[in-house]
């Protein structure tokens, strides 16, 4: 099949849309909001990187993404909800243990996934996610009235524009969209981070305004590090080289 061919299965009348490459110890992805599968991982060069390492790399559409259900109640959204899709996907898959990289909303359900499953994570990134998984709930939720006007001319707010930008450019479902950021606004506790055993590479742009302090959540994890991506903001560090590079070092340490 060509690279990047997605497959599905559903969890509860949720149908979720994965690809799985590759093979060896896996690895799973979870892109960020609006985003994908495709636009997160596979076009950015993430999914051949990890492949050509020797890596097996699954990557799911979050459910209201992509080739995934599109679903319209918030509460559907809720960040334990989707960390439940992850390990239904785990069970679909038959895959006892796992490597994880999430980044911004994926790393926030990477977080949620790690505290539901600790059995099940070896190891993690969490990009473009610092300090505020304690301290913030989110993308801010005038996201959502931005999703929802009339059109992109219409919305004033910068962050949300740069949002609705993207959301369109990816040719997602708006209102789902918004859903999404009004469900899954939620944070850890520094009880509940410190309850993570899995090693953390903790990676963010240091010209990102959305994530909050990369060291400052690495230190809260037994076993954390911190990564500051030079010159990248919230969007371009994803396909960041310096990136890419500590992340195939840690994903290269032995457990």
């Amino acid at each position: 099949m060509p690279l990047g061919t997605m497959r599905r299965f559903a969890r509860d009348g949720v149908e979720i849309a994965f690809l799985d490459e590759g093979q060896g110890e896996p690895i799973v992805l979870v892109h960020g909001f609006a985003s994908t599968a495709h636009v997160n991982w596979l076009y950015p060069g993430w999914v051949t990187t990890l492949v050509e390492a020797g890596r097996r790399v699954v990557a799911l559409d979050n459910r209201g993404h992509g080739a995934s259900s599109k679903l319209y109640d918030p509460a559907a959204y809720h960040s334990t909800c989707m960390a439940q899709d992850l390990g239904a996907l785990l069970d679909h898959l038959e895959l006892t243990r796992v490597d994880m990289m999430g980044y911004s909303m994926g790393a926030r359900v990477a977080a949620f996934f790690a505290i539901a499953y600790p059995t099940r994570l070896r190891r993690a990134v969490f990009g473009g996610l610092g300090i505020h998984l304690v301290d913030g709930i989110g993308l801010p939720e005038s996201i959502a009235d931005a999703l929802e006007a009339p059109s992109l001319a219409d919305v004033r707010d910068p962050v949300g524009r740069k949002f609705r930008a993207f959301a369109e450019q990816t040719k997602s479902d708006l209102r789902a969209l918004a859903a999404c950021i009004r469900g899954s606004r939620q944070s850890l506790t520094r009880e509940q981070v410190a309850a993570i055993r899995a090693p953390v590479l903790v990676a963010v742009g240091t010209e990102d305004e959305v994530a909050g302090s990369a060291s400052e959540l690495a230190a809260l994890l037994p076993s954390g590090r911190a990564l500051d991506i030079p010159r990248r903001d919230h969007m371009l560090a994803v396909g960041d080289k310096i990136f890419r590079a500590a992340v195939l070092r840690f994903l290269a340490e032995q457990p």
